[in-house]
């Protein structure tokens, strides 16, 4: 397992799931582009309440950062060629939109003049809009 943070687009809607014992989750699938232009796709599902949120409330095709543990893995294509794939169990989701509001409360409250109050511009709870 690896702690990371990926980058991409949604690939599909994410999924809103229950399991076996009631509990819900979600998954998604990410496709990460690699610093030379393929294409790796992370096959992601939340369990927190949050992460769960902020995944379902986001469409096909968005752009998306989560960070989570990362398992590696690999499957074969229809030509039988290998091809990287990757497991997140989704911890935190950040959008375009969550960098843009927590800038913008940034900016209001003035944290950078007043240090004690950063932390409350900075409330990370992706439901607080």
């Amino acid at each position: 397992m690896i702690d990371a943070l990926i980058a991409g687009r949604l690939c599909g809607a994410p999924q809103a799931k229950t399991a076996k014992t009631g509990k819900p989750f979600a998954t998604a699938k990410v496709r990460a582009t690699t610093g030379d232009g393929d294409a790796v796709f992370v096959n992601a599902i939340a369990f927190d309440d949050h992460a769960c949120a902020a995944l379902l409330a986001l469409g096909d095709g968005e752009a998306v950062s989560l960070a989570g543990a990362l398992t590696p893995r690999a499957w074969v294509d229809r030509a039988g060629h290998p091809k990287p794939a990757l497991d997140m169990v989704v911890h935190a989701v950040v959008t375009p939109y969550h960098v843009t509001r927590k800038r913008r409360a940034m900016e209001r409250s003035g944290a950078s003049s007043h240090p004690e109050h950063a932390a409350d511009a900075l409330n990370d709870d992706p439901l607080d809009f």
